[in-house]
């Protein structure tokens, strides 16, 4: 690579460019090493600045990882979450796989959920409207963190209206095989369909920390809502995912 001394962009972002496109087209696998900041001055005859500048952006966009003693790599990315519009299936429910757990099967990883809370809480605005019921009202809430291949992959928060839930294992750990899905059906709420909403954005610290997140990595939310046969919504499934570890995947009719 030649540096353009008459370009707009400037150099150390050309830098970047490249060592970007190199990773992009796995001329430069996960693990590899980067050049250090003395071994770029010298190749692109360029200041240490300019140099530290360009291995600065790459970090920020989560693509390589600099640690002590190792120097600067190509950041290696944990297994790739597959979300396909199939995982909600009644088929798996009924085999005793919640989503997750079908996911975690379909990669052949261990995977085990970490409960955070579970009880009533005021519904936040969002998931009131969503549940057709009085902001700040009680429903029940299942926080949780799970985690696959030995790795946090998502924080998901399950809201139920009350009524569905109590007397119900849906209160407990463990929601029983199939999931909280499973034993709605169970209480005569067949479900229908599924809305999903996605928005990708920037992780607050407490996500960083949660998901185990490299600076640069964004996460994407997805808030799925349920709804019964009746039109009803029995549940707001509140979630974020690390948006380098999954693919949405969505099959739907053209008509």
């Amino acid at each position: 690579m030649e540096i353009d001394p008459n370009s707009d962009r400037p150099v150390f972002k050309q830098i970047a460019d490249h060592f970007r496109d190199l990773i992009d087209r796995g001329e430069l696998a996960p693990g590899a090493a980067l050049p250090s900041e003395s071994q770029l001055m010298k190749t692109f005859g360029v200041a240490g600045g300019t140099a530290r500048r360009a291995l600065e952006v790459l970090r920020s966009e989560g693509l390589v990882v600099t640690e002590h003693g190792r120097g600067t790599r190509v950041r290696e990315r944990g297994p790739l979450l597959r979300l396909a519009s199939q995982r909600l299936t009644r088929a798996n429910r009924a085999a005793g796989l919640g989503g997750f757990a079908a996911d975690m099967r379909a990669l052949g990883l261990d995977y085990k959920q970490e409960m955070l809370h579970l009880g009533e809480v005021p519904a936040p605005r969002r998931i009131a409207e969503r549940l057709n019921v009085p902001e700040g009202s009680l429903v029940f809430v299942r926080r949780r963190r799970m985690w696959g291949g030995g790795e946090p992959m998502q924080l998901a928060d399950s809201y139920y209206p009350l009524d569905l839930v109590d007397g119900t294992p849906i209160r407990e750990e463990n929601a029983g095989p199939g999931g909280s899905y499973a034993r709605l059906e169970e209480r005569g709420h067949r479900l229908s369909s599924f809305r999903e909403e996605l928005q990708a954005r920037m992780p607050s610290d407490e996500e960083k920390r949660a998901l185990r997140l490299q600076p640069g990595v964004p996460v994407v939310s997805l808030t799925r809502t349920a709804i019964d046969m009746g039109g009803r919504a029995v549940e707001v499934f509140d979630s974020v995912v690390s948006a380098d570890k999954h693919l949405f995947q969505y099959d739907f009719p053209a008509d």
